[in-house]
């Protein structure tokens, strides 16, 4: 996608959405307090770190033995609905007008997600992160992290400014219809995959990193 056109959808965005972010961030302190948002470093292009900003969605509940427990129980029904909505990654759309990040590309991983990865880690890093992504609209949490890798791959080697815009628009739909697998979709990116020969492995780190008080 064009530089200009990215920054001028970031720029209209932000303001129509402005005022369901400031609801959401009201909602947030609420029910869930201070902080208000949720930091951590993330791979940017090409390796380099980066500082993610993300609303605070989650309370910092942990087990027994000092694990955080899973998302979904350190989720209240209003910060869920935020989470789909997608209105916990406005403050990221800073990060797409300082460069840092992308309205559409793979979404940011941490640092040492990516370096597991190996050679697929290094591909997938080519562009900026991005807001949303090929995985994203194609099942997101209703995907394993290597039919994530897959898409991201997929993605980085097949993207076009059409393509960008078909993304965007399908996150919309997503964020108000809800998450569905995309089997077409998933196959093909395996298929690609396996025609780019053992080269290109899948390496065994595949955490996404998950959110605790920052």
């Amino acid at each position: 996608m064009h530089r200009l056109l990215e920054i001028l959808i970031c720029v209209i965005a932000g303001m129509l959405l402005m005022p369901f972010f400031v609801l959401a961030c009201g909602a947030v302190l609420v029910l869930l307090g201070r902080p208000l948002f949720f930091s951590q470093v993330r791979a940017g292009r090409n390796g380099v770190p980066f500082r993610l900003i993300k609303l605070r969605s989650m309370h910092g509940t942990r087990d027994a033995q000092g694990a955080l427990l899973p998302d979904a129980a350190r989720q209240t029904r209003v910060t869920a609905l935020i989470r789909r909505l997608r209105l916990d990654e406005l403050p990221q759309l800073a990060l797409i007008l300082r460069g840092r990040m992308a309205l559409v590309g793979p979404r940011p991983l941490l640092p040492q997600t990516i370096a597991a990865f190996g050679e697929a880690g290094r591909r997938r890093g080519r562009l900026r992160p991005g807001l949303t992504g090929w995985a994203q609209v194609s099942g997101n949490t209703l995907l394993a992290d290597r039919e994530k890798l897959q898409l991201d791959l997929w993605y980085v080697h097949h993207r076009t400014a059409a393509l960008d815009l078909r993304i965007l628009g399908e996150t919309i739909g997503v964020a108000l219809g809800g998450e569905r697998r995309r089997p077409r979709r998933l196959a093909a990116a395996a298929r690609w995959l396996q025609a780019q020969g053992p080269g290109l492995g899948l390496g065994p780190g595949l955490d996404g990193g998950q959110e605790v008080p920052a």
